[in-house]
């Protein structure tokens, strides 16, 4: 049996689950040399965990003084990068998804493996970032996962599903699936085994040890 994986973790407002994380770690783990991009930082526990699988780890976010104008709490903006700050393998990235220059981007990191798109989460923005990131960034093999397409696990969010539906290229191949024990749902360029929703749910068993440092 493989020892279990250790995920950063904080327990706090507006995060993944530890199953979210997990997911993105294994996805980043498929892939040698993994390259992963994100749009939305938060934290950086999701930075901070594929950190520990890929090679490289670029994370974008409103930069502080952004977020001043939209008068956010100076507290909210400080732990932005909380968990990926110390790490030397992520490179925070600032500006806002809708102009930063995404192409410039994938020609001087990319090609990018694994993208997760976890930024505003209202319908447009979803759209939005989905379109460019399928513009700009994706290549033969990319998977591409979104957060908070479920509100909790079986439970769609459905804004967040309708912007992302808008926002993929209509002749896309590939596969779209909502994760079981998830908030995400992920587009895979090759099929992965999927099942029909057939809720409510069996429940799945998790072994979860709590260590607080």
């Amino acid at each position: 049996m493989p020892p279990p994986r250790t995920v950063p973790f904080a327990f706090g407002d507006g995060g993944s689950l530890p199953t979210d994380l997990l997911l993105l770690r294994a996805l980043a783990r498929q892939q040698p040399s993994c390259r992963y991009f994100e749009i939305g930082t938060w934290r950086g526990e999701s930075a901070a965990n594929v950190a520990a699988e890929a090679a490289t780890v670029h994370t974008l976010n409103l930069s502080a003084a952004e977020m001043r104008t939209l008068r956010l709490p100076e507290r909210y903006i400080e732990l932005h990068g909380h968990f990926s700050r110390p790490l030397p393998n992520i490179m925070q990235l600032h500006g806002n998804s809708a102009t930063f220059d995404l192409a410039g981007l994938q020609a001087s990191a990319g090609p990018f493996d694994l993208v997760f798109i976890d930024g505003d989460h209202r319908y447009e923005a979803v759209r939005r970032d989905t379109a460019r990131v399928f513009e700009h960034l994706i290549g033969p093999t990319t998977v591409v996962v979104w957060h908070d397409a479920s509100r909790q696990p079986g439970q769609p969010r459905w804004e967040v599903l309708a912007g992302l539906l808008d926002g993929l290229p209509t002749s896309l191949p590939g596969q779209l699936v909502q994760v079981g024990n998830t908030l995400c749902a992920l587009y895979t360029p090759q099929p992965l085994p999927a099942l029909a929703p057939d809720l409510p749910a069996n429940p799945t068993a998790f072994a979860v040890a709590v260590r607080l440092a």
